[in-house]
């Protein structure tokens, strides 16, 4: 059972990473137009553990969209990721 608990938050762990980066570079773009939008979520019980989320950005230097889900129980661990954007110069 020790296992299953340290596999579950190592993975919830390698995830919040990225996601804590990403956030990182939002909060340092320092002019032109910028919008975004996130939304997550995170489950641990019995059955499992997981952690989910999507953002969208738009910015003076392009747009950026993406999402993944991670799920990890008795049985290994599983997810997913998408992403995709476009970058320009505007120089």
């Amino acid at each position: 059972m020790r296992m299953c608990t340290f596999t579950r938050a190592l993975a919830v762990g390698a995830l919040a990473v990225p996601v804590l980066i990403g956030c990182a570079g939002l909060a340092s773009a320092d002019e032109g137009l910028d919008a975004n939008w996130g939304n997550g979520q995170f489950v641990a019980n019995q059955n499992g553990a997981g952690l989910a989320g999507a953002d969208s950005s738009v910015s003076a230097d392009g747009i950026q969209h993406s999402d993944f889900w991670v799920w990890s129980d008795d049985s290994g661990v599983s997810g997913s990721f998408t992403g995709s954007g476009a970058t320009w110069n505007n120089g």
